[in-house]
């Protein structure tokens, strides 16, 4: 038997391992950025503001917690996990107020609320990347874009290896305002969510006077997380 010299050893044992490294490549996709396992959970501290006219407005603050609660394998074989959602007002008692549904599909982060799937982040995350949230609805564009990445601070707390999706950022100061992005820590989740959409009065006498009379203000902010 002919044995190969300790050197050519070397150099066909260094080209094997880097072929194996090639055809199997351990990259890190950030699907992290919002795991999904049976137990996690996710406790908000919510400001909301419902203006349903001019001089009627209700402003309240309450607590919110989101549990994945189960799992299953859909008709295309992918995972679904149904998140249930909790309301409070104090941290002590909960009651269920419905549930919504999240995958990791395709290397996106597809969220199915209220009977309605959008495209909530994408993965691996880059600055600057963006992708249309309605790809799998009917409906126009929506484009959402990672405009940060890194430090964000979130109520008293601040999350390192964070990015924000901004989903919109609009306000022509006559008709509308619309602003709206969310926060992903990785490891974590979910950590803001902030949703403003308001109409302005259009008549003529408060026209371009930013007079609100209808819309919605919710403002996520997380408290604590883990796995129950």
């Amino acid at each position: 038997m002919n044995s190969l010299h300790p050197i050519r050893f070397i150099i066909l044992t260094a080209i094997l391992f880097s072929c194996g490294e090639t055809e199997n490549p351990r990259g890190d996709f950030g699907l992290d950025y919002q795991p999904l396992e049976i137990g996690l959970y996710w406790e908000y501290e919510v400001n909301q503001t419902i203006v349903f006219g001019e001089n009627d407005s209700e402003v309240s603050s309450f607590f919110l917690r989101d549990r994945v609660d189960y799992s299953y394998i859909n008709a295309e074989g992918e995972f679904v996990y149904v998140l249930i959602r909790e309301m409070s007002e104090d941290r002590s008692f909960w009651q269920a107020t419905g549930n919504y549904a999240l995958q990791h599909i395709r290397n996106t982060l597809i969220r199915n609320f209220e009977n309605k799937r959008t495209v909530n982040l994408v993965f691996p995350p880059e600055l600057g990347k963006s992708w249309d949230s309605e790809v799998l609805n009917s409906q126009n564009q929506d484009i959402f874009k990672i405009d940060f990445m890194g430090t964000i601070p979130v109520g008293e707390q601040s999350f390192t290896r964070s990015l924000k999706v901004l989903q919109e950022e609009e306000d022509d100061e006559i008709t509308f305002r619309n602003n709206r992005y969310e926060v992903f820590s990785k490891g974590i989740g979910l950590v803001e969510q902030y949703h403003e959409v308001f109409t302005y009065c259009s008549r003529n006498d408060c026209l371009g006077q930013m007079v609100i009379d209808s819309g919605k203000l919710t403002h996520l902010k997380i408290l604590a997380y883990g796995k129950l």
